[in-house]
């Protein structure tokens, strides 16, 4: 027999979310978990978007947007008998997929932009690294996810000149407007989503320096289903703060040398010692009156 979706949740949004409602439901600690159903876009809203920014969305972006405007769904866990905001996943909706970087008829004109920040030393793409958008005109960039202020999601045509190339790619952008590659396209994403229940900062599983500690802790607690297991293949105690307090506090200037003093004797010691040197003296006297 197949699973029935959760109560309150049709059939198609259970295919949509890919099960992922039941899963968190059943898991241990999770208080709410809250999905925000959205109607499709119109045609003509996508058309329109299409005209102003002058590209075309992937097809699959497209059809995902034919099916609901967005996406958004968040849980919770329980602390202290008080539901915490943890999960979020969302997907911005058609009229929320803004340019980055765009310029603004309410600036002004010397204003720094984002194009400030492009280098021409930066490394291209190299071997198997891809190679990074522009903050310039040589890509346009769109927000699909702005992750709780960690930063940004992004659809990214990295081809703008002289005509925008179709090929699009997802990209993070982090909190230090480095570029992390993600996926080749909006599917390979949306997995990446579902798959990692929307946990706090796992974007940042994808870049060189990883989750914070306190993220890899919500990891290790609800693990993401996902194939990408080497940023949970570390063994539980390194999570561990072991802090030994000899070594945290052991003073760093020199010990000062001390001079061994000899040995104090006990008095009847150096009365026996005493007498028997004067007995010894005595006897090399009477000794000598002889001779």
């Amino acid at each position: 027999m197949e699973d029935k979706p959760p109560a309150g949740i049709k059939p198609y949004l259970d295919k949509l979310t890919l099960g992922v409602t039941r899963i968190l439901e059943t898991s241990p600690g999770v208080a709410e978990v809250t999905f925000v159903e959205k109607e499709p876009a119109e045609r003509h809203t996508i058309i329109s978007w299409e005209q102003k920014n002058s590209c075309i969305l992937p097809e699959d972006l497209k059809n995902f947007y034919l099916m609901t405007d967005g996406f958004q769904m968040t849980w919770s866990v329980k602390t202290d008998d008080t539901p915490m905001p943890l999960g979020s996943m969302v997907i911005n909706s058609i009229s929320q997929l803004c340019r980055l970087g765009g310029s603004s008829m309410y600036t002004l004109p010397n204003a720094p932009t984002l194009a400030d920040l492009e280098d021409d030393t930066d490394e291209e793409g190299n071997g198997d690294k891809p190679e990074k958008p522009h903050f310039d005109s040589r890509s346009l960039i769109f927000e699909l996810d702005p992750c709780n202020g960690n930063g940004k999601v992004c659809l990214v045509y990295k081809h703008a000149e002289p005509v925008v190339s179709p090929d699009t790619e997802i990209w993070f952008l982090d909190r230090a407007l480095y570029w992390h590659f993600l996926t080749k396209t909006f599917t390979a994403y949306y997995r990446l989503l579902i798959t990692h229940l929307g946990l706090p900062q796992w974007q940042y599983a994808f870049t060189s320096y990883g989750v914070s500690p306190q993220a890899k802790q919500w990891f290790n607690m609800y693990k993401p289903i996902t194939i990408n297991t080497a940023l949970l293949s570390e063994e539980a105690d390194s999570f561990v703060n072991k802090l030994d307090p000899n070594k945290v506090f052991k003073s760093k200037n020199k010990t000062p040398v001390l001079k061994k003093k000899p040995p104090s004797q006990p008095a009847g010691s150096q009365k026996s010692h005493t007498s028997m040197t004067s007995a010894k003296t005595s006897s090399l006297a009477g000794n000598s009156s002889r001779k």
